[in-house]
């Protein structure tokens, strides 16, 4: 295991946990971040290949999607108002076209304890975010799905 070490110098910080393989990175959002940017930012900045991650912290808002197999687009969820992360996972992969994507997943809870989930499209931390970033040694490709609208990952690409 390597000593943490900074990676970057603006307001989210991250922090490798091991050397790997596989290695892990841990990410830390500040109040006011938005998540899909700046992880997609952050794995583009570092060339991060095939990754999954997980988290935990709280949204003061967000926007989750159901996707629509029939139409092939997705049906926005307004989350409004401050919410815990219960559950956050998804992966990170070249999108085919030279670019990173992050497919992520999210159950929020509210105050009275029901909760809302689906695909996170957009969310703002407040008051942080920590996600642990585990990354193997090889690229994941996506590629288009014509049945479904979607790009899903080809494991032999």
């Amino acid at each position: 295991m390597s000593a943490l070490h900074r990676e970057r110098s603006d307001p989210m910080k991250a922090a490798t946990l091991t050397d790997g393989p596989p290695v892990q990175h841990v990410l830390v959002f500040e109040p006011g971040e938005e998540v899909v940017s700046g992880l997609t930012d952050w794995a583009t900045e570092n060339q991060i290949p095939g990754s999954s991650f997980t988290g935990v912290g709280a949204f003061t808002e967000a926007t989750l999607g159901y996707y629509d197999l029939d139409r092939q687009e997705y049906d926005e969820i307004p989350v409004d108002g401050q919410v815990e992360v219960l559950v956050l996972a998804g992966d990170i992969t070249l999108d085919g076209q030279g670019g990173w994507k992050v497919h992520g997943h999210v159950v929020c809870g509210r105050r009275d304890g029901s909760t809302v989930g689906g695909h996170l499209l957009r969310a703002v931390v407040r008051p942080t975010l920590e996600l642990v970033v585990t990354a193997s040694d090889r690229h994941l490709q996506r590629r288009q799905d014509a049945a479904s609208g979607l790009a899903l990952i080809d494991p032999a690409a």
